[in-house]
């Protein structure tokens, strides 16, 4: 069965072909990979490839087999990094899996219909999905109704780093180290990023705009820490549930570019309690989204 849009089935056979035939022309040395003794091939493996692309090995297996459909662009931008594609290899790639090309060098602030999905399908968890320079893109009911719903809020003010820090104070306090652990890793997130998409004008205005604004992130940004998201505790202060101490855990989509928070509570807990009670009262008029 054929649609407009060509072949299916040679379109992904082709893709498959191609990434085999890229994959084989990358020394691993070249990526700071180790070569060793018994290698059958001379570029990369499947396992290496998918370590460099943040995506599973399966994956790449099923991509060259032509069993994987519709790779997204995040996917796609990733294999093309650890490839190490020419401009037009890049659009070859694109082009060979459906894909429209994203502008090089800007962020892509799309969600892949299974990112959409796992929000989708969490209900009784506080779910928001960020791009990659922390401004919030989606969110489901039980989350607006703990931090505030954004929906009302322009652009600029849905940027979690930028309400951190020239925001009024929110519904998430941190403890001294807290602070400072996380002030640390949302900058080095955004030097990160700045270097991956070096064209995009909204990022640039957004990091000038915060050394303007705040003392504190000019402070972070010229003295160039580095710092990492890990698992930790927020407590949030809500004005109809009271206090919840919640587990945060933030999950890297595929591409790299969004980020995924999630947040618990130990079944059986208090703060569980107070979770089931806050989904049945949903969303209150206080609007703020300062983590």
């Amino acid at each position: 069965m054929s649609s407009g849009g060509g072949h299916p089935r040679r379109r992904d056979s082709d893709l498959g072909e191609a990434l085999r035939r890229w994959r084989d022309r990358v020394p691993p040395a070249d990526v700071g990979l180790p070569t060793g003794r018994n290698r059958r091939t001379p570029g990369l493996r499947r396992a290496e490839l998918a370590l460099l692309a943040g995506i599973s090995a399966e994956y790449v297996v099923r991509l060259e087999q032509g069993r994987a459909t519709s790779p997204s662009a995040q996917v796609l931008g990733a294999l093309a990094r650890a490839l190490r594609l020419s401009e037009a290899e890049r659009r070859h790639l694109f082009a060979l899996a459906g894909q429209p090309e994203p502008p090089e060098g800007r962020l892509w602030a799309r969600l892949t219909p299974g990112v959409q999905r796992l929000v989708d399908q969490l209900p009784g968890t506080p779910v928001g999905v960020y791009d990659a320079a922390w401004t919030l893109l989606a969110w489901n009911r039980l989350h607006a109704a703990l931090l505030g719903d954004p929906s009302p809020l322009a652009h600029r003010k849905r940027n979690l780093v930028w309400q951190h820090f020239t925001g009024p104070p929110g519904r998430v306090r941190h403890t001294a180290g807290q602070q400072a652990s996380f002030e640390t890793a949302v900058v080095s997130d955004l030097r990160t990023i700045r270097a991956r998409y070096p064209k995009d004008p909204a990022l640039r205005s957004l990091i000038a705009d915060l050394r303007a604004a705040s003392a504190r992130f000019a402070t972070l940004w010229d003295g160039h820490e580095v710092g990492e998201h890990t698992l930790h505790t927020k407590t949030v202060h809500h004005p109809d549930v009271g206090p919840l101490d919640l587990d945060c855990d933030i999950l890297t989509e595929p591409g790299g570019d969004l980020r995924i928070v999630i947040l618990t509570a130990p079944p059986g807990s208090d703060a569980a309690s107070r979770l089931q009670l806050l989904d049945v009262i949903g969303i209150q008029p206080s609007p703020t989204l300062r983590r």
